[in-house]
């Protein structure tokens, strides 16, 4: 990320980069099944997706030669379900934590970085949130990890998403963090790498782009529209990788249909600048791989060329459906609590 007094964006279309290690990577987008744990007794399914997400970080270096990048879906640890909110603060690990320990030894022994989301606490400074991440495990072994910017709402009727993103809590995480931790692109020896869950915000990743992302590393869990991902190369000249889950040959998550109306299962994919499909997954456990010349991109690639002053007046009259930092004055009980205060703080008069 940039330096206290560095700018964000440059003002001649470049960005700042680190050294490559190679010319060329192979970028993998790994879809695996997801699969909730017991709310009541989370330890030993925690301990079960671990087991089983490292296993497939080893089949995933273990054929068709390795990548240097690993991309998994939105909750390979601790998965999804329907959990009460204290059942979900406790299935939240830790980042850094003893189940990212296990990660950091394989992204050492295969030399790669491995991108993944999870829930996570941070009781030193977020008591009582349950935080929504994206962890980027490097093959040095430091791990870093992007907050989500925010969650979809309207998306369930009568609850919204309790957990604990940047716009929720914007004043005190700048405060903390600062701006650029916003929307943070991380340079590193395989490229400039931005990380996401969000989904539906072209703006985001538009933003990514300004800052230098030449790979922009989105997951989901559940399902995701294909062009949402194709766009954001298309309209960025940007390298797009998006990871799934994938049908579950252990049975149904509980708590939702194996196919869903958003999508489904499956359907992992790498997009090129200009949004060239690269490579694309069925609905099963797979692996997917696209060779990504670097070095060659970099040195042609520049960021958007925005014209901006000609939205810079609609832009500046928008106002939020709702405020940021609403969670700062109060975190709802649960999902139907969520709903009621999102409802109540809403300047719009429909609000879903």
């Amino acid at each position: 990320m940039t330096g206290t007094n560095d700018p964000m964006v440059r003002a001649d279309g470049t960005y700042p980069t680190v050294k490559l290690r190679q010319d060329a990577i192979t970028a993998a987008v790994v879809q695996t099944r997801v699969q909730g744990v017991d709310g009541k007794n989370p330890g030993p399914d925690l301990r079960r997706n671990l087991d089983y997400f490292l296993e497939c970080i080893d089949i995933a270096q273990g054929y068709g030669g390795r990548s240097d990048l690993l991309l998994f879906h939105e909750f390979p640890i601790t998965g999804f379900s329907e959990w009460t909110r204290d059942q979900h603060h406790r299935i939240a690990i830790e980042v850094p934590g003893p189940e990212i320990e296990e990660v950091v030894k394989k992204a050492k022994q295969y030399n790669c970085y491995i991108v993944f989301g999870t829930y996570a606490r941070d009781e030193k400074d977020w008591p009582g949130h349950i935080l929504h991440l994206m962890v980027m495990v490097k093959p040095d072994g430091s791990v870093v990890k992007h907050w989500k910017q925010r969650n979809v709402r309207g998306m369930f009727p009568g609850s919204e998403q309790y957990t604990s993103v940047i716009y929720d809590v914007l004043d005190r995480f700048v405060e903390m963090y600062g701006q650029d931790a916003v929307i943070p692109v991380e340079r590193t020896d395989i490229g400039n790498i931005a990380m996401s869950a969000v989904q539906f915000e072209p703006e985001l990743f538009r933003c990514m782009a300004m800052k230098g992302a030449e790979i922009v590393c989105r997951v989901a869990t559940g399902g995701f529209e294909s062009e949402d991902m194709r766009l954001t190369s298309y309209h960025n000249s940007v390298y797009t990788m998006i990871a799934n889950n994938s049908v579950s040959t252990q049975g149904r998550n509980p708590g939702f249909f194996e196919d869903t109306s958003f999508g489904g299962p499956g359907r992992s994919a790498i997009y090129a600048p200009r949004g060239i499909e690269m490579c694309r997954a069925g609905v099963f456990e797979t692996k997917e791989i696209a060779r990504i010349p670097i070095a060659e991109f970099r040195a042609r690639h520049r960021i958007p060329d925005l014209h901006l002053r000609l939205y810079m007046p609609v832009l500046e009259q928008y106002r939020e459906r709702y405020d940021p930092s609403l969670y700062l004055k109060y975190v709802p009980k649960d999902k139907r609590d969520a709903y009621r205060y999102f409802q109540e703080s809403s300047r719009w008069t429909h609000f879903w």
